[in-house]
């Protein structure tokens, strides 16, 4: 990540009301096609079912649903001051739903054989934060 004369530039925090009621969603058991249709915007919804389809070997419907979460995300960042560089720590909570989007996108993109999309997502996801991978793997 370069940096500007400026500094590096501030972590990225994405606020808790955008994925907070579609977390609550999935831990009240609701399922996931529901909460992606309630609260479309909330990226960890669209994780979800991207992971899912993955897991059912359906890498293009993953794909789908992994890239509108990675969308959406994107739109969160932008409107919290996110210019497409600087951190976007996995260990802040509401951003965990645009990182796992973002590495299921990458993970669909390798079963379709898309190689350029999964490195960019994998380079996306460590210019985010370097203990991406650590983290989300140690959250349920």
């Amino acid at each position: 990540m370069p940096t500007n004369l400026l500094g590096d530039p501030a972590p990225t925090l994405l606020p808790d009301h955008l994925d907070a009621p579609a977390r609550a969603a999935r831990a009240a058991g609701e399922d996931s096609r529901a909460v992606a249709a309630r609260f479309p915007a909330a990226s960890v919804a669209w994780a979800d079912l991207a992971r899912t389809a993955l897991d059912g070997g359906d890498p293009v419907a993953a794909y789908a649903f992994a890239r509108t979460g990675y969308h959406r995300g994107l739109d969160a960042l932008r409107k919290s001051g996110w210019r497409g560089q600087g951190p976007v720590p996995a260990s802040h909570l509401p951003n965990q739903g645009f990182l796992r989007s973002v590495w299921a996108l990458a993970d669909a993109a390798a079963a379709i054989g898309e190689h350029d999309e999964t490195q960019r997502c994998h380079r996306l996801l460590d210019d985010s934060d370097p203990a991406w991978r650590a983290v989300l793997t140690a959250q349920p």
